[in-house]
């Protein structure tokens, strides 16, 4: 049985590494994990190793009532493609559009599922 795109993506960030999966047939990155590319329709997607740069390209801010606010980015990688996720750090210094990132894996302190979050190359 083989592993499903989103195990294989998951391994790979317990790992402490950001995959994603490349579509030789139209010459860019797929994201999220899937079984069958989104142009070309090819299942034969290689998985590749992200450098982890980035640029934030949207932010916004959530202000939950039981909770300190907390920021939702939307970066795009260096090699194409595009992720959810939050900029870690210094809450006196929040992420901008623009700012460079670097993602890193955090794995969950209650046993839950790794996911990618950034730290900040620049002062924002």
């Amino acid at each position: 049985m083989h592993e499903s795109p989103l195990a294989t993506y998951r391994r790979h960030l317990s790992a402490g590494q950001l995959a994603y999966q490349y579509d030789p047939e139209a010459r860019r990155a797929v994201f999220p994990p899937r079984v069958v590319a989104p142009l070309t329709g090819a299942t034969e997607l290689e998985w590749r190793i992200s450098a982890g740069l980035g640029t934030v390209h949207a932010v916004t801010v959530v202000h939950p009532r039981d909770q300190a606010p907390y920021n939702v980015v939307l970066v795009d990688m260096d090699e194409g493609f595009r992720l959810m996720s939050r900029v870690e750090g210094d809450p006196a210094r929040p992420p901008r559009i623009g700012m460079r990132v670097k993602a890193r894996a955090c794995l969950a302190p209650d046993g839950g599922d790794p996911h990618p979050v950034f730290d900040a190359l620049e002062a924002a």
